[in-house]
């Protein structure tokens, strides 16, 4: 019976030179950066997939002042594979590069999918509160003063109507890249997404 450290080995043979260049080619990591990444996803994930729970376990080391759990189903549901409900190596890295390294759209189009609760290609009010929620909870007593969900439904009554243009109670990825271009601010934060994923 193979044990884990043979497994591991075998996995990081998986990716040879060739393999590493291909997988950089795809992203916008180098060979050394995707090797890096690579142990450490094999070092949390053994079998080299990745279930909910597993990644909100992960996600809640970042974040011990708050409950993550929510926002990591959020993040969670932007990168699994809807047939196994999993994430592989391959779609993290994907999703990571997109996020952390993209071009503005391919940010914001992340950005509305995890907003985008239900998939339909609008973001409602409502699912605009839950995913804010979850943010709040998740830096929990991390801010100054301590948020409350009043002050996610607030934040949300505040920006709302300015990203609804057509004000149809929906946002459309369109609105958002509009009312995204507008704000120097918001530009700004999509180049630290890295940090905030």
């Amino acid at each position: 019976m193979e044990d884990e450290t043979d497994e591991f080995n075998f996995h990081i043979s998986r990716y040879r030179p060739e393999e590493l260049q291909k997988l950089a080619s795809k992203t916008k990591f180098t060979r050394k950066e995707i090797q890096l990444m690579y142990r450490g996803f094999k070092q949390e994930c053994p079998t080299g997939m990745v279930d909910e729970e597993s990644f909100k376990h992960i996600f809640a080391q970042f974040f011990p002042l708050g409950d993550a759990t929510n926002y990591a189903h959020y993040v969670f549901n932007t990168m699994k594979k809807k047939n196994t409900g999993t994430i592989s190596f391959e779609d993290f890295l994907s999703i990571l590069s997109k996020v952390s390294r993209g071009s503005v759209e391919e940010k914001l189009q992340w950005v509305f999918g995890l907003y985008d609760l239900n998939g339909d290609g609008l973001i409602s009010k409502t699912e605009m509160v839950d995913v804010v929620t979850s943010i709040y909870e998740m830096l929990g007593r991390a801010t100054q003063p301590a948020v409350e969900d009043t002050s996610a439904k607030d934040h949300v009554e505040k920006i709302f109507h300015l990203i609804d243009k057509n004000k149809d109670g929906f946002v459309t990825i369109e609105e958002l890249v509009q009312w995204c271009s507008r704000d120097e601010n918001v530009l700004k934060s999509l180049e630290t997404l890295d940090t905030v994923l």
